[in-house]
């Protein structure tokens, strides 16, 4: 099933998620479809949040092969080493800005079989990682953007929480 996506604008892109307490079918049945909403949108993650569910896990595929299912993700440690490119984010369509994000970092995860995962991550994936670990948060990557960067696209924002507000009143 294809979920819609939540704008900039959506309250429930600003909440902080709740613990995923069991991991049920439902849970599973849900991440699948997450998988498939970002695939079908070009993304390279997807977090419960964007699809208006307040659950703390997250979809990644960043190329390698391997689709990550996150649940109750966990940051341990952060390098000091960081790497800055630009990122976009399905909940903020057509911007594409610079950040600043740790280089390496270590994260505890449980899997889609409910085991706990112990990693360390690094360069796109780490990026991948901490971009969806922020949904979470309630946390958007636009609010890591320099203050000049987010006055040149104000006017996009804008447009953009307009429109989300049409589409939820209907």
């Amino acid at each position: 099933m294809l979920y819609e996506i939540r704008t900039y604008g959506d309250s429930c892109l600003s909440e902080k998620s709740e613990n995923v307490n069991e991991i049920t079918e439902e849970i599973k049945v849900l991440l699948d479809d997450m998988v498939e909403t970002m695939h079908k949108s070009t993304g390279v993650g997807l977090a419960a949040p964007q699809i208006g569910i307040n659950k703390r896990m997250f979809v990644i595929d960043i190329g390698d092969g391997v689709i990550r299912k996150i649940i109750n993700p966990e940051i341990l440690e952060m390098s000091e080493e960081t790497i800055e490119s630009d990122e976009g984010c399905l909940s903020v369509p057509g911007i594409y800005k610079k950040v600043k994000r740790a280089a390496k970092i270590k994260v505890k995860y449980t899997n889609i079989d409910g085991e706990v995962v112990e990693e360390e991550v690094e360069d796109f994936l780490a990026k991948a990682f901490q971009h969806e670990y922020d949904h979470l948060d309630g946390t958007l990557f636009i609010e890591k953007i320099s203050p000049v960067a987010r006055r040149i696209i104000s006017k996009k924002l804008q447009l953009i929480k307009r429109e989300t507000e049409k589409k939820l009143k209907r």
